[in-house]
């Protein structure tokens, strides 16, 4: 289920101006996503891009391949900048995640001279706002946001995004919880459970393993609704939806829960009122953990013990198949306080992240 077609300028001269600026000898150009050298060196900037910025690397090729590999570009683009030697020294990903909000990754190599640095980091924000300007024409915008991301103790890139006109508009706690053998028993059958006029439960698959598409509308519903008002949503189609959730490495149609509403004499059919979409983290050395990578439940909804009743329900899946934690995100600046109810779960914050939103005149 791949959505439209992509509507980024693919050839970097369209995007660029003839001299982009860079030394003698240096070029741009597109990264081959099935070239294993250039997945190997895109994973080796990433990897240090992490450790300079939190301290450790978690990415593997797997996350690079979502950004290059021919899935991936159905809505994405990509720009490396190589040395005269040909080596990839800089490397930008734009993704037309959803209307009027572009995604941007911004990465520099860590050991060049500071001024050659500078030089590829304004090469890759041209780049970027040539194709939001690109992508925001294609939709029929008047403005396109560029949202890019950076670690919270990340000075060098911080200076980078301020100079380029962008500005720190959110930060997000990145927490963790650790998972024990005996949680497994927190809920009856982490495939379905009851409480208190509430069922939780898988979303249904056939039996090729792949799900129902009533139960995947039903989880991308809820989540627009539940996040409606939240910060810098946007409405992204489900198609849209779909086929980014599939792209994520850890992805598993088993990992997708509904929280249903079945009050009632059986009357009627079950209301969807929560969904939370997991994945799988792998670790190369160690056991594996689960992540949250999406928890929305509808406001008619809360007060009944859906969030909670959720987040157990992952919690005992991990726990029954040999997992030592759950992950997830949360908004620090929300005003619904669920920072509240991960905490007094057992969740802690491991390391923090940043928003950062430029707003491109598409015209």
């Amino acid at each position: 289920m791949i959505p439209e077609d992509n509507r980024f300028e693919s050839d970097p001269t369209d995007a660029l101006p003839d001299d982009p600026g860079l030394p003698e000898g240096w070029a741009v150009g597109t990264p081959d996503g099935a070239d294993a050298a250039t997945v190997e060196r895109l994973t080796e900037l990433l990897r240090a891009h992490e450790r300079a910025g939190r301290g450790w690397a978690g990415s593997g090729e797997d996350e690079v391949l979502v950004e290059v590999s021919e899935r991936g570009l159905a809505m994405r683009e990509n720009l490396v900048v190589r040395d005269p030697d040909g080596r990839i020294q800089a490397w930008g990903s734009v993704h037309d995640r959803a209307e009027g909000r572009m995604l941007f990754v911004h990465i520099v190599d860590r050991t060049i001279d500071e001024r050659l640095a500078d030089r590829c980091s304004g090469v890759l924000f041209e780049w970027a706002e040539a194709q939001a300007r690109a992508v925001g024409a294609a939709r029929g915008l008047a403005v396109q946001q560029i949202d890019t991301g950076s670690f919270a103790e990340d000075e060098r890139q911080h200076g980078w995004l301020a100079d380029a006109g962008f500005e720190r508009v959110r930060t997000w706690w990145q927490m963790s919880r650790s998972v024990q053998a005996e949680e497994a028993e927190l809920v009856p059958d982490p495939e379905r459970w009851e409480r208190k006029g509430v069922v939780f439960r898988l979303v249904e698959r056939s039996g090729d393993g792949m799900p129902d598409e009533a139960d995947l509308r039903a989880v991308h519903d809820v989540l627009e609704g539940a996040f409606t008002d939240h910060f810098n949503s946007t409405e992204e189609t489900f198609q849209e939806f779909i086929h980014r959730l599939r792209e994520d490495p850890g992805h598993r149609w088993d990992h997708w829960w509904i929280a249903e509403i079945v009050d009632g004499e059986g009357e009627g059919e079950p209301e969807p009122a929560g969904a939370l979409v997991g994945t799988v983290s792998e670790s190369p050395n160690g056991p594996d953990g689960s992540y949250v990578s999406y928890l929305g439940v509808l406001e008619s909804a809360r007060g009944r013990g859906v969030a909670t009743g959720l987040l157990r329900t992952i919690v005992a899946d991990a726990a029954a198949r040999g997992r030592d934690r759950v992950g997830l995100e949360v908004d620090a600046d929300s005003p619904t306080g669920a920072d509240g109810l991960y905490v007094s779960m057992g969740w802690g914050t491991k390391y923090v992240t940043e928003s950062w939103h430029k707003d491109v005149d598409v015209h």
